[in-house]
């Protein structure tokens, strides 16, 4: 596949650029479907929520929301809700006035009101508090809301993109995310496949890495085509920002004029586990020969059923070990174990594991 597309052409040509967006590379049906759905939204000024994994690109699809809508010529305006307390959030999302609080020396203008005819992307929306959840709501109900200490009240016109990497109706049952809010950002969900998802996306995706960070006046390596079999057998937790990170590894490490698997870290090329929360590998092969050897134990001297056993053994542990570094969330451990999370729930039901999910 490498060899028939030359590094030149980080886009795979016409096919990926035809209905394509701007920064955003791929040309499989997932992506392409969200692509299609993009352009449809940025007619119209709807909330949209956008929802995947860390580094499925959230961020670039806002970006193009706002970019192909009517208010392109407004600001965008990105807020990490994850970043700051709530203190902090309320004030940066609102503003305040000279005198709110104790360092408050003059009035501030709050990303709301700066966003004005534009659009606000709040990243990370599930980390907003439970209480400023209930401004936020406001704001998108009825358009206005007053800046920290004051009692004037702000009409502004803005579009919200909001971003989250959780199940919001996971946190809903958790009593941390309101549902009015839920189904009030959640007018149109945009879904961001993960790269496993995307699997065919991949060579043109490290194509385009590999002109983005090869040193300039070096010629770009071509890449193997057991290189590509290679990280298309990879679950790719950290999606495309990994894969990213990995290439710009490779070109580092490579002096040739061919990438090879070699060039890649010993877990993606299947010879290593990745590190689970801060589980050394060496601290898990232990664990997994302790298993092993109960495994042997209990089915004695029978010469059947030794596989299978051991197997479950193994992966119930590292399930637990996973859901425990993850807080018992689910959706977290699902990402990190780079399965689906009906299929985590399901496992989770079969070795008993409820007590560990939070």
């Amino acid at each position: 596949m490498a060899d028939e597309r030359g590094p030149g052409d980080p886009d795979g040509g016409d096919e990926s650029r035809r209905d394509g967006l701007e920064g955003i590379i791929g040309a499989s049906p997932a992506i392409r479907d969200v692509y299609g759905l993009t352009r449809r939204v940025s007619e119209r000024s709807t909330t949209v929520l956008l929802t995947g994994e860390t580094g499925t690109g959230k961020e670039l699809i806002a970006r193009a929301i706002h970019g192909l809508s009517p208010r392109a010529s407004g600001p965008f305006v990105r807020v990490n809700c994850g970043a700051l307390s709530e203190s902090l959030l309320e004030s940066e999302l609102f503003g305040h006035v000279k005198g709110a609080f104790t360092s408050a020396h003059e009035n501030r203008t709050g990303r709301f009101e700066a966003a004005h005819g534009g659009t606000v992307f709040l990243d990370e929306i599930d980390s907003v508090s439970y209480t400023l959840q209930v401004k936020l709501l406001r704001v998108l109900q009825e358009q206005e809301f007053e800046r920290v200490g004051d009692t004037k009240t702000i009409q502004v016109d803005c579009r919200v993109v909001a971003a989250t990497n959780r199940d919001l109706l996971e946190e809903i049952d958790e009593d941390r995310f309101r549902e009015d809010l839920y189904y009030r950002l959640n007018v149109i969900e945009i879904v961001l496949p993960p790269l496993r998802e995307r699997q065919s996306d991949i060579p043109l995706l490290v194509d385009h890495f590999l002109q983005r960070y090869v040193v300039p006046g070096r010629e770009i390596p071509t890449v193997a085509p057991e290189t590509f079999d290679v990280l298309a057998a990879y679950s790719w937790p950290g999606n495309v920002r990994e894969l990213e990170n990995y290439v710009e590894r490779a070109l580092v490490l490579t002096d040739g004029a061919t990438l090879v698997p070699e060039a890649f870290p010993a877990h993606v090329r299947g010879l290593a586990p990745p590190r689970i929360g801060r589980t050394e590998v060496g601290e898990l092969d232990r664990l997994c020969g302790q298993l092993v050897a109960a495994g042997l134990r209990e089915v004695g001297g029978s010469e059947t059923g030794i596989h299978p056993r051991i197997v479950s053994l193994v992966e119930r542990q590292v399930i637990r070990q996973v859901l425990h570094a993850c807080q018992g969330v689910q959706t977290k451990a699902a990402t990190r174990l780079g399965i689906n999370r009906n299929t985590l729930h399901k496992k989770i039901s079969e070795y008993g594991l409820e007590e560990d999910v939070r």
